[in-house]
Parts: C-alpha cells; sequence; structure tokens
C-alpha cells in the first residue's frame, strides 16, 4: 500500500525543482497588511520566525518515527475507504523528512497506484497558494490597496449593496458575501461574474467571517484587472516559476495527465485534469477560489519561501501578514487567506488558536505551516473518487495531531511576542506561577487510572475548555484510557471548540471520529436515542460562575435526562473563575426558571460545576446517580489566575479573566439594544450605543463611587451585535480592585443610569431575562437608588448561603 520511503533528512534539491531556502534578517513594521483597529501586532512573528531556525536546526522529526505514526493512519483510512490513497510530506526547516505515497491513485477503470509525483485538484488551496500571493503581490506593487473598495478596481461590483467591500473583507471572508452563487444556465464566465455583480450580501462588510467561494473568484478577476494577466498567466510567471513550482498551475497540460489523480466520474470516465469545482468549471477552470492542481513537493516549496521570507514570494511584511488574525473573535480567526491555528505542539489544545497557519480543500487536500517549530505538512488524496464521497477529515485531522503530539509542549509566552497589543490576546493563555496549581477534575481522574469509569460506555458533554494538564483534550485522554469505551460527544451552547454563535448541530469530531450530539440546537435536553447505550455521561466544562451563563442549565437538563434513562453523570469539577466565596446579586425568580436561568440562585452563585450538581440533585429532587470528581489543591478564596491553570476561552467573547468578570454586571443589561463589546478586543469591558453620550455615562456613573471600578467615557466600532459596524459612544469600565467590585451592582447601576439618561432608546425590560427579579426591575423604574436596590437583596442572599453550604466541596 505504502511507495518506498524516500532517504532521511533529503535536501529538496536532489529531487527536482525546489529553492534553496534562505534566511532573511529583515525588520518587521507595522503597515496597511496589519488589520484594521490593529487586533495582533507584527512582532511576534520575528521572535517566531527566528526560533523556528533553532528549533529545525535540533532535526527532532525523525523519519521512521514519523512513519510507525503517519503509515497506520493513513492505512487505516484506506481500509475505512474514506480515501482512495494519499501522499503525505512533512517538512522540518530546509529539509523534507518525510514523503510517502500510500495506497491508490485510481480505482476504477483500472487501479492505479499512487505516486510521490501524483498532480492533485488542490481545490481552495487554490485560495492561498495563487490568489492571496498574486493579491499581496498587486498591493505590494500599489496596483491594489487593501482597505479600498473593491468598486474601485470593478465598479459594477459595487451594485445591491456591496461598495462598502473592500479587498481586506474578500481575503479575510469578512465580506458578508454568501458562499456560491447559483451557476443553473451560467454557461459562460462571464454570466457567473455577470451574477455576482447582481448578488446581494447575506451580512454587514467586517463582520463576523462567512468563509465563500465568491469572496476569492472576485479577488481572481480583480488580480485580472489590474495586472492585465489572467490568474493562471500571472500564477505561472510570478509565483510558480519563481519558486521552481513547476507541476503547479491551473488547467494542466496534456503531459501530466498520467500523474493527475482523478476525482469524480464524468460521463465516459473518471475527471482527471478537469476541476472538480463546478463554479470553478463553470469560470473557464481558472478560479480565484478553485482549479489550481500541483504535487506535494510543489506544496513543500510553497512552505519553505513562506518560513523563509523568500522575496520571490513577498516581502517579509506581506508573509507575517498571513499569520496575523483580522477577526475578531480572536477563538476563531481568519487572516489573510488563511486559517490560523496554534502551533504543532504536544499541548496546542491548551494554545492561543493563532501563530501556525492551515487551509483545507474540499477534495481531501491540505497545507499547515509552522513558523515556531520550522514545520510543515502538506497532506493530499482524491477523497472524492470515485463516486463523489469519501471524507478527509479524519485523515488530515489524526495525522496534525500524531505530529503535534510528538512534539515538545510549547509555552504560550513563546507565541505572546514583543507587541504589547498581541500579549495582551495570549497572556489569558499563560498560567500564572504558583507554589501548587489546582489538579482539575480529569487531571485527577487521570491520577487514579479512570478507575471511576472503568468498564463503562460513556458519553463526554465538553468544550475546548476541556484539557488535561498536559495540553491534551479529554476527548482524546477519555479515547485512549484503558477500560472505558468512550462512544459519543456532546456539546454546550458555542459548541465543541467554544468558538460558534447561534443554534448549532450535531457533527462527527474528525479527530477521534465519534458523534457529536449538539445541546443547543434542534434540542437542548439529550434525548432518549442520544443516551442509549451508556452506562454514565462525563461532564467537563469550564463554567463562568454567573447565573445566566448556559453550561449550568445544560448540566442540569443531563441530569433529568439522565436520570429518566438511568445513566450515571460524572461531573469532571473545575473552578469557579471569580472566587466561589463570593454571592453577589438577585436570586431568580421562581417563575423565571428558564435556559438561561434554571434554578433560584444569585447572578454570581459563588458555586464550582460540581457543586451545582450536588446543589441541583438535592433541591430539585433528580433521581439521578451522581458522581463529582473534585479538584486537589482548590480553595474558594481563588480567583481563576491563582491556580496555575491557563485560562481556555469557554465561550466566543469570555477573552480574559477580565471580561468573565465584568459579563454578570455588563452582561445583564444587554438585551436593552445596546453593545457590550461584543465583536470587539475588549467584550464587556465597553458599553455604548450611537445615541449615548459618553461623557454624561461616565460622569452618572462616577457621581455612584462604586466600590473596585471607575469609568472613562469612550468610542468604538463593534463588528457583531448590535450597532454591528456603526460608531458608539459609551464607557469603558476599568477595574481598579477585582476583590472590592460587585459586578451584578454595576449591572444595576449602569441600567438605572441608561434608563434615566435615555428612556426612550433603553428599553428596561429587556433586561428582566439575565437580571431575573422582577421586584429589581421595579425599584430601577421607580427612581430608587442602586445602593438600595442591592441593599435589598441582603436577606435572600443570606437564605441561599445557608442553602448551599452543605454542597460545598473545598474550603
Amino acid at each position: 500500500m505504502k511507495a518506498a520511503l524516500c532517504s532521511r533528512r533529503q535536501h529538496p534539491d536532489e529531487r527536482g525543482p525546489f529553492i534553496r531556502p534562505r534566511t532573511s534578517n529583515s525588520r518587521l513594521r507595522a503597515n496597511e497588511f496589519a488589520p484594521t483597529g490593529g487586533l495582533l501586532g507584527l512582532l511576534w512573528l520575528l521572535v517566531a520566525v527566528c526560533l523556528s531556525f533553532s528549533a529545525a536546526a535540533a532535526g527532532r522529526l525523525d523519519e521512521a518515527h514519523l512513519d510507525a505514526l503517519i503509515a497506520p493512519i493513513v492505512e487505516a483510512e484506506i481500509a475505512s475507504r474514506h480515501i482512495p490513497g494519499a501522499v503525505v510530506l512533512v517538512g522540518e526547516g530546509d529539509a523534507v523528512v518525510y514523503r510517502h505515497a500510500f495506497g491508490q491513485r485510481a480505482l476504477v477503470p483500472a487501479p492505479e497506484p499512487m505516486t510521490v509525483d501524483t498532480v492533485f485538484d488542490l481545490a481552495s488551496l487554490t485560495k492561498v497558494i495563487a490568489t492571496t500571493p498574486a493579491v499581496l503581490q498587486l498591493v505590494e506593487r500599489g496596483l491594489l490597496t487593501l482597505d479600498a473598495p473593491v468598486a474601485r478596481y470593478w465598479p459594477q461590483f459595487a451594485a445591491q449593496g456591496k461598495e462598502a467591500i473592500t479587498v481586506r473583507h474578500l481575503l479575510a471572508h469578512t465580506s458578508g458575501l454568501p458562499a456560491g452563487v447559483d451557476i443553473r444556465q451560467a454557461m459562460r464566465p462571464e454570466d457567473v461574474l455577470a451574477r455576482i455583480v447582481a448578488l446581494k450580501p447575506i451580512a454587514r462588510a467586517g463582520g463576523d467571517p462567512l468563509y465563500s467561494d465568491v469572496n476569492f473568484i472576485v479577488l481572481g478577476e480583480l488580480v485580472r484587472r489590474v495586472s492585465g494577466l489572467p490568474l493562471d498567466e500571472y500564477g505561472r510567471r510570478r509565483l510558480f516559476n519563481p519558486l521552481g513550482m513547476h507541476d503547479t498551475g491551473f488547467l494542466p497540460p496534456a503531459t501530466q495527465l498520467p500523474r493527475i489523480a482523478p476525482t469524480t466520474w464524468n460521463g465516459g470516465g473518471p475527471r482527471r485534469g478537469v476541476v472538480h469545482d463546478p463554479l470553478a468549471a463553470r469560470l473557464g477552470g481558472v478560479a480565484g477560489s478553485a482549479g489550481l492542481f500541483g504535487t506535494a513537493d510543489d506544496l513543500a516549496s510553497f512552505a519553505r519561501a513562506v518560513l523563509d521570507s523568500d522575496p520571490r514570494l513577498l516581502t517579509p511584511a506581506s508573509l507575517q501578514s498571513l499569520f496575523i488574525p483580522q477577526t475578531y473573535p480572536a477563538a476563531s480567526p481568519r487572516s489573510l487567506g488563511w486559517r490560523p491555528q496554534a502551533p504543532l505542539a504536544a499541548n496546542r489544545a491548551a494554545l492561543p488558536p493563532f501563530g501556525a497557519i492551515s487551509h483545507l480543500g474540499y477534495t481531501g487536500t491540505g497545507l499547515w505551516i509552522d513558523p515556531f517549530s520550522g514545520i510543515y505538512v502538506v497532506i493530499l488524496s482524491n477523497r472524492v473518487h470515485p463516486n463523489g464521497g469519501g471524507d478527509a477529515a479524519p485523515l488530515r485531522a489524526r495525522i496534525i495531531d500524531a505530529i503535534a503530539s510528538s512534539l515538545p509542549a510549547l509555552p504560550a509566552e513563546r507565541i505572546a511576542g514583543a507587541d504589547p497589543e498581541q500579549a495582551a490576546q495570549v497572556a489569558p493563555y499563560i498560567p500564572k506561577t504558583v507554589a501548587q496549581p489546582v489538579r482539575t477534575g480529569i487531571d485527577v481522574l487521570e491520577g487514579e487510572s479512570f478507575a471511576a469509569l472503568r468498564g463503562l460506555r460513556v458519553g463526554l458533554l465538553t468544550n475546548r475548555s476541556g484539557v488535561d494538564a498536559a495540553g491534551r483534550r479529554d476527548i482524546d485522554v477519555l479515547a485512549r484510557a484503558p477500560g472505558v469505551t468512550l462512544v459519543a460527544l456532546f456539546s454546550p451552547e458555542h459548541g465543541l471548540t467554544a468558538d460558534r454563535e447561534g443554534r448549532i448541530g450535531d457533527d462527527i469530531d474528525s479527530l477521534s471520529g465519534l458523534p457529536v450530539r449538539s445541546l443547543y440546537g434542534a434540542a437542548r435536553r439529550p434525548t432518549a436515542a442520544m443516551l442509549d447505550g451508556l452506562d454514565a455521561v462525563v461532564v467537563d466544562l469550564q463554567d463562568a460562575g454567573v447565573r445566566f451563563y448556559t453550561y449550568a442549565s445544560t448540566l442540569a437538563y443531563l441530569m433529568e435526562a439522565a436520570a429518566a434513562q438511568g445513566v450515571r453523570v460524572i461531573v469532571l469539577d473545575r473552578p469557579n473563575p471569580l472566587r466561589a466565596d463570593r454571592v453577589q446579586g438577585p436570586l431568580l425568580d421562581a417563575e423565571r426558571r428558564g435556559f438561561t436561568g434554571y434554578w433560584p440562585l444569585p447572578i454570581r452563585h459563588g458555586l464550582t460545576l460540581g457543586e451545582f450538581a450536588r446543589l441541583f440533585r438535592a433541591e430539585a429532587n433528580v433521581d439521578v446517580q451522581l458522581q463529582v470528581i473534585p479538584m486537589q489543591g482548590y480553595r474558594r478564596t481563588l480567583w481563576y489566575d491563582d491556580t496555575g491553570l491557563p485560562w481556555l476561552p469557554p465561550s466566543p467573547n469570555l477573552t480574559s479573566l477580565t471580561a468573565t468578570l465584568l459579563y454578570p454586571g455588563v452582561g445583564l443589561i444587554e438585551g436593552a439594544e445596546v453593545s457590550v463589546g461584543r465583536g470587539t478586543p475588549t467584550p464587556f469591558e465597553v458599553v455604548g450605543a450611537p445615541w449615548i453620550d459618553g461623557a454624561q455615562l461616565a460622569a452618572e456613573l462616577e457621581a455612584l463611587h462604586l466600590d473596585g471600578v471607575h469609568f472613562s467615557a469612550t468610542r468604538f466600532q463593534p463588528v457583531a451585535g448590535p450597532y454591528a459596524g456603526e460608531t458608539c459612544n459609551g464607557v469603558r469600565v476599568i477595574v481598579d480592585d477585582r476583590d472590592a467590585i460587585d459586578t451584578p451592582a454595576l449591572g444595576i447601576a449602569l441600567a438605572a443610569s441608561l434608563h434615566r439618561l435615555h428612556p426612550r432608546h433603553f428599553t428596561l425590560n429587556r433586561i428582566l431575562g439575565n437580571l431575573g427579579s422582577q421586584a429589581s426591575l421595579d425599584a430601577i423604574r421607580a427612581g430608587t437608588p442602586p445602593s438600595a436596590i442591592v441593599a435589598a437583596w441582603h436577606d435572600a442572599q443570606a437564605a441561599y448561603l445557608a442553602r448551599r453550604a452543605a454542597f460545598l466541596l473545598y474550603p
């Protein structure tokens, strides 16, 4: 099944048309390649590139070891008929360490063995190998400007409300354009372009990323218009030939046909050398979105050019822009063309989701480039052969995980670099050095050799916050645990990756291959069918310690469903990030129980998720077999950053402990048509709207002399939520003493001030869902001073403290 091995550390020049890597000492500088608004700085990459060469020099990758990791994965995927074959290449520094072909290039009409020089339909890799560098070269030459409207270069494009879309929006997939265009009866390229001109955006430009082929078709057309060359000819002259990528191009010649991996069956035979993507096919096989063909070795040349700042490709500043996220939130970023990823390291599940870059192709292709390790990975398959089916997702996910797991852990400090703004984005991932780090439930479970789960068939309710001390996903830890059979996954609001908004459908986890049942989609309670065949459901979620954060409700729903089916619930406990000795805010009115508040708790309830489960089982009389695996070394007085654990955002906008601290106050009012900073670098640290007088509101709030916090007037432009794309006036909330602040009291102060100053705009009733107390809402409306409203909570809080005492696990 596998072609002969190449010799270890073989220099690329020994096998044909490769460039010899070179280093660059070019100094980094800020320029127009930085994202508008300055999401992340450029300086970190200087550190990354320098470190990449020292890492490469160590020669940590060994061909035999890689073969032991990769070959079983590929062969298993071929045996499962997910792919007919594949070529996998791994490079480190200036050498290709691993280059192997597996399986068959073609299955019908006659088998053909895969070879390392097979030419593949690269599908959406076209976007980053051809279109993105072509556009950036034209930016370097002054023929395009990233923040110029597309209509400057293609005037007709402005039709149907597209006049605000810029070149940068297209590259970062933030144009708001749909994924594709109706090509029925659009038989000529000009017909397709006319339909793109007639398209209406489905979202505001500059907002959340929406992956779109249309974006890159438009970019390909811009290349033609401003350079005078069609994209295929431009790529050949200015990209592929200079880099020695002689097997890469659009519309492959007849001489390449015997080496091309066919895709689907097309009439009398398999499609070979004809682009698989139907939209690109209607554009004559040359599109900015798809149509490129190439080999693993050519993609390796491209990756080395990126890592080595090869001036034949782009300037250092342009190359650095490929790694800089252009979008908020940073939990799921997009850069110019590429998708940023955590670097390849054993602990990558606990690292920020940027530092390296990757892109995938529909036909089963993928490329990963990591400047921190100096490693690049090429995975090419024709998974759609012969009948349009197949699935390359497990292949790609498992190979990348295997390579990353074989590398040393990477300290998050390495990603922080030298830029203060970028360092602030990474800071939550850097655990504070403490004498004795807290051991979370998953680490305790591992230390006990999974005794609580031995012999059980289990499901796992988790998201990206569920990692162990080594930075490994709980999913992977439990999947490999001796005596444990992990058979299903469940995800809460924001999904398994904790970076999504809105309803979420069921899915498959590519790495484990397990089904993911969404509990924030068609169903919010597990159905009997979801729990069928399970002995237990394990829960590992990082909660926010806030009543209207929905993870406790999801756990409660699970407990009720599990009780009905006789399934155990085992909670792997994690810290309350806001100190578990603090109880603040009004209790939820009993008649207001719902998904954003399922049990009568204060807003800051002072419970860990395991303690909540104990309280809920007793008070709701839920007859479920519950086991909580407590943490070790945890004390109620600890803030999250005192635990020695990294902060992995459990949802898109809880990006830091400061955001999480302010969430129970600022988040309390967000239902009333104000922006609370979602879609900015500092969610929940700002409050604003176009109709607010920021200076007036700041003065009003300062006069209240709230403990631990002060306010300053500010202006900001969110890219998501109410007033996305509009300039909001308001206040910045500045925490002076986090131990003194009462965040629900802050929320009352904000609501009372906004209601008094802007009664026509601020819809007070709309905060009731999160506030949860009709009496407090009525008091705000009546003009009761915020301090008196807060004082009225005291008796109910005291009764709650007595209620919860029996369920506490930690001193």
